[in-house]
């Protein structure tokens, strides 16, 4: 019989008790190789903040705050200077436009409520998310998010809704405007690549375009799919692709090219805001200082794009340590749990492992049955484990994410106050602890690869390789007389 056949039928030879180890085995192999994905997950979080959100620079015209306007607007030429400044690598322009319903526009118009509003529902400029100035316009559009009770408190109290004007007549309910952005590039509000679910982009987003991107929701209200139409101001525009901002707030959303959002606000080359990417996380600092020198305090704000990012990133830092430290942990259980398994075996077999020294065989021989059997274990063990880990790591990483994130803390004042129903005042209710990244922190997704099964699998081999050798080294000490003797 061949040492691998002898190794199998060993493995199998108390079958009660294989089933038992196998047991603990997959409990331990599974556990670490959750904590692995777990680890690997954030690792790839973390990245992806640093890469598409702490590199990013947001400015505004100086004295905007929340949807309170101040100061003058942001132009082209600002835009031009933000680029020359040293390791800036790109500056993307917005503008900002509000969008109201044709038909409630004109049953407002008609109850005297929209004052300063003409025929077309064009108003002054109002403020805007981070402090942008925003145009509001009329749409075919019908909002994807009702009002309901927050949105009613908000338009009570600025007097727009629910109450009774001058002529004793109560004015109509207003729905949510929707929100239109102008951008240079493919991004969002945050610097963040737009995520889009069908179609295309806008192709060239620095010239004048019927072409516009909506949010799922949104679309999905106006029974919209790509290739449908509406109304922008009576201007016809085409749908080119959808996307999805993550949030409810965030979908209820639309992009057109810059010029083409400048031009229906009729503020040609003016912006409401500006997104500056730096090259690298160690130089935001510096060229936050240079940015702001180069546009003057007095005629622009300039903001790290989430403030709160660096307690972000150090939280889940702790989360991916902790997940390291349980691998290991759980790595070490198994290689403990052979061991004492393997040590065990050779007690029970001394007399088996005499008479074959006995009749000649070599030690290297016998040591590798030991080794053989051991892996056949483990084997075993690695299979229901991954499956234990498939099922178990989403939750252990929601579970240890969750629990670091919601003992971290913002310093009283950092928490964004703006626009009722959109928390911290930006697009998609970036509020919270850590700013706008809590929405990205909390959608860490446990993703259990073949490649990282793999690498936990080759790890768990490894350390059940070094946990049987000690066993069959110890083969060697046996010497067949006296095993004999004993007989």
């Amino acid at each position: 019989m061949s040492v691998l056949a002898r190794s199998v039928g060993n493995a199998f030879r108390n079958k009660v008790r294989t089933a038992a180890v196998v047991a603990v085995l997959a409990v331990a192999i599974g556990l670490a190789l959750a904590m692995l994905v777990a680890n690997q997950a954030v690792s790839a979080k973390v990245q992806e903040l640093n890469a598409s959100v702490g590199t990013v620079l947001t400015v505004n015209p100086a004295g905007s705050q929340g949807f309170e306007g101040g100061g003058e607007p942001l132009t082209a030429a600002q835009a031009a200077t933000a680029a020359d400044v040293p390791n800036v690598t790109a500056v993307v322009g917005t503008k900002a436009l509000r969008l109201r319903n044709a038909t409630e526009a004109a049953a407002q118009a008609a109850a005297g409520t929209q004052a300063g509003l003409g025929a077309s529902g064009q108003g002054g400029g109002q403020g805007g998310p981070g402090g942008q100035t925003t145009t509001t316009l009329t749409t075919s559009l019908t909002a994807a998010v009702d009002a309901g009770t927050l949105g009613a408190r908000n338009q009570n109290s600025s007097g727009t809704t629910g109450t009774t004007g001058s002529t004793g007549t109560t004015q109509p309910a207003r729905s949510l405007p929707i929100t239109a952005t102008g951008t240079g590039a493919e991004v969002d509000s945050t610097g963040k690549a737009l995520e889009l679910t069908s179609g295309t982009g806008l192709g060239d987003y620095t010239a004048e375009s019927t072409k516009a991107l909506l949010g799922t929701t949104l679309a999905e209200k106006n029974n919209l799919k790509v290739g449908s139409t509406f109304t922008i101001n009576s201007k016809t525009f085409t749908v080119a692709g959808l996307f999805d901002a993550g949030t409810a707030f965030g979908n209820n959303a639309l992009y057109v090219t810059l010029p083409t959002a400048q031009t229906l606000a009729e503020l040609p080359g003016e912006l409401s805001t500006m997104i500056v990417t730096v090259d690298s996380m160690e130089h935001v600092g510096a060229a936050k200082t240079a940015l702001q020198n180069a546009l003057g305090t007095d005629k622009a704000d300039v903001t790290q794009g989430q403030r709160n990012l660096e307690t972000a990133v150090t939280s889940l830092d702790s989360v991916k340590n902790i997940s390291m430290v349980a691998f290991i942990a759980a790595l070490g259980t198994a290689g403990l749990i052979i061991l004492l398994i393997m040590v065990m075996l050779v007690r029970e077999r001394r007399r088996e492992i005499g008479v074959l020294k006995a009749i000649g065989a070599p030690n290297r021989t016998i040591g590798l049955q030991f080794v053989l059997e051991a892996l056949v274990l483990v084997a075993l063990g690695s299979v229901v484990g991954a499956v234990i880990a498939s099922f178990a790591s989403g939750g252990i990483v929601s579970a240890l994410v969750s629990s670091s994130t919601s003992t971290t803390a913002a310093p009283a004042g950092q928490r964004g106050g703006g626009f009722a129903g959109a928390a911290g005042g930006f697009p998609g209710g970036q509020g919270g602890p850590f700013g706008g990244a809590s929405q990205l922190l909390t959608s860490v997704t446990a993703s259990v690869s073949p490649e990282i099964l793999a690498a936990g699998i080759a790890a768990v081999f490894g350390v059940a390789i070094i946990g049987a050798l000690v066993p069959a080294l110890l083969t060697a000490r046996i010497r067949p007389i006296e095993v004999l003797r004993g007989e």
